[in-house]
């Protein structure tokens, strides 16, 4: 009895190479920061010693667990939250704060490139990076509100110093 082998589709791939897309996507997402930071945030993943590298790693990972599954939840919404919360006080403009999602489809894209190609996988990718996209869309309302919390902190400040003064 020959047993005939099921191609590998896209959830198959996703999981069978999940450590080395989260990599890709570490580095990728390390590669938007100024050359001395990421240095310092490649170091090593302990949250005393690079809390920013270790934030980063652990979130994302959540992150394409729940693309994975098609699925955001409250706890996409906290790891999205807690990476924006990091990027919205850096030097980063929105589109770059936010970027970081769409580095993902990268990631796949050169760990997967000879697999997602092909015909029973190939309609499977194309849903995932519609679900990037929604993630993304998602994430800019979250940076939005990052930076409104920072500002109404600034104006706040802002204002405890004029009584102080006045």
């Amino acid at each position: 009895m020959v047993i005939e082998k099921r191609p590998l589709m896209m959830q198959d791939l996703l999981k069978k190479y999940k450590a080395a897309i989260l990599e890709r996507w570490f580095h990728l997402i390390l590669e938007t920061y100024p050359s001395d930071t990421a240095n310092l945030m490649r170091k090593g993943k302990n949250q005393f010693t690079n809390p920013v590298g270790s934030t980063i790693s652990r979130e994302i990972e959540v992150l394409f667990g729940k693309l994975c599954e098609g699925i955001q939840d409250e706890k996409c919404q906290a790891s999205l939250n807690s990476i924006l919360k990091i990027r919205s006080v850096q030097d980063f403009s929105p589109s770059k704060a936010v970027g970081f999602i769409f580095l993902l489809k990268r990631a796949v894209g050169e760990t997967l490139k000879g697999e997602i190609c092909k015909e029973p996988v190939i309609d499977e990718w194309l849903k995932f990076q519609s679900r990037i996209d929604e993630m993304a869309l998602q994430a800019f309302d979250i940076y939005m509100n990052c930076r409104e919390k920072i500002y109404e902190i600034r104006v706040n400040q802002a204002k405890a110093e004029k009584e102080t003064l006045g």
